[in-house]
C-alpha cells in the first residue's frame, strides 16, 4: 500500500484494548549532563495537542526495591502523531525529554551493581475535574538509539548499560569482571588483551559455538590483574559444523569463581574488527554487541565503517574490508521493498581501506539528479562489473555516536541511520513534514481545509497532474506548452510527489498531499490530469476539470474489465465518485469515444481531439531527437529497440507494492545475436516496481525512470511491446512494431480481454519466444513489409486525429469552458 494510503487509514483497535496508552523510547544519548532520553507517552483516547496536556514522570525501580523519580520536560514531536497512524487525535505534545545524572544511581556515594527498570507514568485530564494517571514501561523504537541505546563507562571499571528486556527499558549498573581492551594480529591468529579483577593461573577463555554447542578452551596468560589470550585462526576454519554462512561463538572468561562475560572496553582504542581466515571469503569478526559484550563471528567480510562525515550533497564514509586482491568494489543502495537499486564507485586505498562518497541524490536515466526516493535503502558492497557476494556496511563502535547523520536534498531530509545496532542504512524521509503527512492532519485537510478553500474565489491558475505527481510529461505537458505558446495569463502549478520531478521555469511545483495542494485543488480554475483525481474532489461552479486519460484501448478498462482485481480494491467505486466531476474527457479517436463513455460510465462532454502528448510524434524535431540520445548516452550508428511491455494484474509483488517485472525476454540471447549494432531500451509499465538486472552494460538500458516516454518513442527505431497502449502512439511514427505475446490466450481470455481482434489487426508480427523476437529484429527493415497493409489500416482506424493539433483543440475547448 502506498505511504499516503497507509497514513489515511486509521489504525484499527482490537476489542478490549480500551484506554491503554503507548510508551516508547525514541532516542537515547550520553551528554555531559548524563543520559538524555527522548520518548513519548501517548494516550489512546485523548488528544495531547497542547503543551501541558500530557505530563510524564519517569520512575526507576531497582531490584532491591529502591526507587528514583525522574522529572521530564514536555517536548513538541509531531512525529508521534504521525507514527500513531490514526486520524482521531493530535499527539504532538506527547513527547518528553529527561536527563538522568548517573551519579543518582550510586548508593552512599558508591557504585552498587544492579538492575533498574524504567517506567513511565502519564498524567492527563480526560475531564476538567479528573486527573488520570496511567503507567507503563518504555518500549523499543524501530531504529537507531531508540532501538539499541548506548552504554557509558561512568567511572573506572563501572559502566551503565541501557537495554530492553521483554520490550521494557532497563538500566544495568555493572562492574565487569573481565574487560577486553585490545586486539591485534598475531602469527596465525589474534592476540587479545584485557583486565580482570581476579585472573589467577589456570584461567581460560571458553568459546561456545552457538550452532553446534561445541566448546573451545584457550589458555589465558594471567598476570598483574590482566590477561593475554592467543586466539588461533585454525579452529575457525575447520569443516564439519554444517557450513553455515554465519557462525557465532560466545566467549566467556572462566575464573575460579565461575564464568564471566567478556565486555569490550574501547576507551584505549578500537577492539572490534575483522581478520581474514584461510578459507575463501571468510573472516573472523570480533563484534561488540549492543550490550557491550564480545562475540566472535565467522562470516563473509563486511564493510566496517569507522569514519562518517556529512557533506552538502551527501555523506563520506571511510572504513576497511578484507579482500583477497585489488578487484574494484561498488556500493549498492537497494530500496528495502526491492523496487530500486543504485550503484556508486568505491575508492580503494592502501591495505584494506576504502572510501565512499554517498550522494543523497540519484540520477535518472535522463541525466536529472533527484533526491533519493522515500523509504529505507540498504547499503551493500559488492565486486564491480562482475557477479559476487554482497556485503553489508557495519558501523564500528567508534562511529555509532555519529549516527544518525542528516543532510538535505531537493527539500528532503536524508538520514544515515543504523538498524540492528550496527547495520548502516539510508533513510530518505518523506517530503512532507511529520505534521503535514500524519493521518490526523490529512483527515482535516480533506474534510475541513479543502471544503473551506472551495469558498474562496477561483484564481486564474492551472493545476496539472500526471499519475499523481510522477513527472512533467504526457498530455498535461503538451497542454502546458500550448498555453505557454499562446501567452495565456495563467499561473501554472504542477503536482509533484516526493520531489521526484523537475518542472520548467514558469511552473511552480506543488507537493502532493500538502496543504498547498489541497488549496490548489479547491481554487484553481483549471485542473488538467491524465489519470484519476482524488475521490474527494468536487468540481465547483466555474471550475474546469480536464481528464486527458493516458492511452487508447486494446485491453479492456474500468467497468468493462471482467475480473475481480479492480472491484476488490475499491477502484470502480472511486471512479464512480470521481467521473461526474470531470468537465471534459479527451478521446484519441472515434473508436475510443464510446468505450470511454461506457467504461467510465461518464455522461459529460467528450472531446475527440487526439492526444496532446502525441503532437511531438507527428512533427519530430531532429534537435530534440539528438538531445534525447545524448541524455541517454546512446552510441551513434546503432539501431534503438524499445521494449515496453504492459503490466499483469496477477503478477503482484509479494509485499503488495506494485507488480513484478516478469521479464520473459532473454536479454542475453538478444545481446549475443544483435549486440554489435543494436541497443535495447526497456521501459516497464509504471505499475511495475522492480529494477532491471544487468542494465548499464552498453547494450541494455533501463529507462523505466525516464521522465517522458514520448521522447523515447521519438528515438526508437523499432518498438517491441505486447498489449500496451503505447502501440497506438508509436503507430504515428510509421516505424516497425513487433509484439511479444507469449501469454496471449491467458491475457485475452482470463486477465483483461480485448476490444478488437488483435490477432487479425495487429500492425506487426505476434511472436511467442525470444528466438522469434530476435529473428524478427534481425530481418528488419525488409521484414516489415509483410504487415504494411495492416499497419496502414491500423493507423487509419486509431490515429486519424493525430495531426499535431491535438493540444490546440484541447486548449481551445478548455478555455472556452473556463470563460463560459
Amino acid at each position: 500500500m502506498p505511504l499516503i494510503d497507509r497514513l489515511l487509514v486509521p489504525r484499527p483497535r482490537s476489542a478490549g484494548q480500551g484506554e491503554e496508552p503507548e510508551f516508547g523510547l525514541l532516542r537515547a544519548r550520553w551528554a555531559s549532563r548524563g543520559l538524555e532520553l527522548t520518548g513519548f507517552a501517548r494516550p489512546a483516547d485523548l488528544a495531547t495537542a497542547r503543551r501541558g496536556s500530557a505530563l510524564t514522570w519517569l520512575t526507576l525501580r531497582r531490584e532491591d526495591g529502591r526507587r528514583l523519580g525522574l522529572r521530564t520536560r514536555p517536548c513538541y514531536l509531531p512525529e508521534i502523531t504521525d507514527d500513531s497512524g490514526q486520524s482521531l487525535f493530535n499527539h504532538d505534545w506527547s513527547g518528553f525529554t529527561a536527563v538522568l545524572d548517573p551519579r543518582r544511581l550510586r548508593t552512599g556515594g558508591a557504585w552498587t551493581p544492579g538492575e533498574w527498570q524504567l517506567g513511565a507514568t502519564l498524567f492527563t485530564r480526560p475531564r476538567p475535574a479528573l486527573l488520570r494517571r496511567q503507567y507503563g514501561p518504555l518500549s523499543r523504537h524501530w531504529c537507531g538509539s531508540g532501538e539499541y541505546p548506548p552504554a557509558r563507562w561512568v567511572d573506572e571499571g563501572v559502566r551503565i548499560q541501557p537495554y530492553f528486556e521483554d520490550e521494557a527499558l532497563r538500566l544495568r549498573v555493572e562492574r565487569p569482571r573481565a574487560r577486553l581492551t585490545s586486539a591485534r594480529p598475531a602469527d596465525g591468529g589474534v592476540e587479545l588483551r584485557g583486565t580482570s579483577d581476579r585472573c589467577p593461573p589456570g584461567t581460560v577463555l571458553r568459546l561456545r559455538h552457538r550452532q553446534s554447542g561445541a566448546v573451545l578452551d584457550l589458555p589465558a596468560d594471567a598476570r598483574d590483574g590482566g590477561f593475554t589470550v592467543r586466539l588461533p585462526f585454525g579452529p575457525f576454519t575447520a569443516d564439519g559444523r554444517g557450513g553455515e554462512p554465519l557462525e557465532h561463538w560466545d566467549p566467556e572468561l572462566r575464573l575460579p569463581g565461575g564464568a564471566v562475560p567478556l565486555v569490550v572496553d574501547e576507551r584505549g582504542g578500537p577492539v572490534a574488527g575483522q581478520y581474514p581466515l584461510a578459507v575463501p571469503d571468510r573472516v573472523l569478526y570480533l563484534k561488540q554487541l549492543a550490550d557491550g559484550r564480545l562475540q566472535l563471528c565467522v562470516q563473509p567480510a563486511a564493510g566496517f565503517v569507522d569514519r562518517i562525515a556529512v557533506r552538502p550533497d551527501g555523506f563520506e564514509l571511510s572504513g576497511s574490508i578484507p579482500r583477497p586482491g585489488d578487484d574494484p568494489l561498488e556500493l549498492v543502495l537497494r530500496h528495502n521493498n526491492g523496487t530500486a537499486e543504485l550503484r556508486h564507485p568505491v575508492s580503494l586505498g592502501e591495505g584494506d581501506r576504502f572510501r565512499i562518497h554517498l550522494p543523497a541524490t540519484a540520477t535518472d536515466s535522463g541525466g536529472t539528479p533527484l533526491p533519493l526516493r522515500k523509504g529505507v535503502w540498504e547499503a551493500l558492497l559488492r565486486p564491480a562489473g562482475r557477479p559476487g557476494a554482497e556485503r553489508p556496511l557495519l558501523a564500528a563502535p567508534a562511529a555509532l555516536p555519529a549516527l544518525p547523520a542528516a543532510t538535505e536534498a531537493g527539500g528532503k531530509r536524508i538520514l544515515l541511520q543504523r538498524r540492528w545496532h550496527d547495520t548502516v542504512v539510508l533513510d530518505s524521509t518523506p517530503v512532507l513534514s511529520a505534521t503535514e503527512r500524519s493521518a490526523y492532519t490529512q483527515e482535516r485537510l480533506r474534510t475541513r481545509h479543502y471544503p473551506a478553500a472551495r469558498g474562496r474565489p477561483l484564481r486564474e491558475a492551472v493545476l496539472y497532474d500526471v499519475f499523481g505527481g510522477r513527472g512533467y510529461c504526457d498530455s498535461p505537458r503538451a497542454v502546458h506548452a500550448e498555453l505557454t505558446r499562446r501567452g495565456a495569463r495563467l499561473e501554472h502549478l504542477w503536482t509533484v510527489d516526493d520531489a521526484q520531478a523537475v518542472v520548467p521555469d514558469g511552473v511552480r511545483a506543488v507537493r502532493t498531499w500538502s496543504p498547498e495542494w489541497y488549496e490548489a485543488l479547491a481554487t484553481s480554475r483549471y485542473l488538467v490530469g491524465n489519470t484519476h483525481f482524488p475521490d474527494f474532489l468536487e468540481r465547483r461552479a466555474g471550475q474546469v476539470v480536464v481528464q486527458t486519460w493516458h492511452g487508447s484501448m486494446l485491453k479492456r478498462i474500468a467497468h468493462d474489465v471482467d475480473n475481480p482485481w479492480l472491484a476488490d480494491r475499491g477502484y470502480l467505486e472511486q471512479l464512480d465518485r470521481e467521473s461526474p466531476h470531470w468537465s471534459l474527457l479527451v478521446s484519441p479517436s472515434a473508436f475510443a469515444t464510446p468505450i470511454l463513455r461506457r467504461a467510465f460510465r461518464y455522461e459529460g462532454e467528450i472531446l475527440e481531439a487526439g492526444y496532446p502528448r502525441n503532437d511531438v510524434l507527428t512533427r519530430p524535431d531532429p534537435a530534440a531527437v539528438a538531445a534525447v540520445r545524448r541524455r541517454l548516452g546512446l552510441p551513434d550508428g546503432k539501431r534503438v529497440v524499445l521494449y515496453a511491455p504492459t503490466w499483469r494484474e496477477d503478477q503482484q509483488r509479494d509485499n503488495g507494492d506494485g507488480f513484478r517485472l516478469g521479464l520473459r525476454l532473454d536479454v542475453d540471447a538478444v545481446r549475443r545475436r544483435l549486440g554489435e549494432d543494436h541497443v535495447l531500451l526497456v521501459r516497464p509499465h509504471a505499475h511495475v516496481r522492480e529494477p532491471m538486472p544487468g542494465a548499464g552494460d552498453g547494450f541494455l538500458y533501463d529507462v523505466g525512470d525516464y521522465p517522458d516516454v514520448q521522447e523515447l518513442l521519438l528515438i526508437a527505431d523499432v518498438l517491441v511491446t505486447d498489449y500496451s497502449s503505447i502501440m497506438f502512439d508509436f503507430a504515428i511514427t510509421g516505424r516497425p512494431m513487433l509484439f511479444f505475446t507469449y501469454d496471449l490466450e491467458h491475457y485475452r481470455d482470463t486477465l483483461r480481454g480485448f476490444y478488437f481482434d488483435f490477432e487479425a489487426e495487429a500492425p506487426g508480427p505476434l511472436l511467442r519466444d525470444t528466438g522469434e523476437v530476435v529473428a524478427a529484429l534481425a530481418a528488419l527493415p525488409d521484414g516489415a513489409g509483410a504487415h504494411a497493409e495492416r499497419y496502414r489500416r491500423f493507423r487509419a482506424r486509431f490515429c486519424a486525429l493525430e495531426d499535431g493539433g491535438a493540444a490546440g483543440r484541447v486548449v481551445d475547448r478548455m478555455l472556452a469552458l473556463g470563460n463560459g
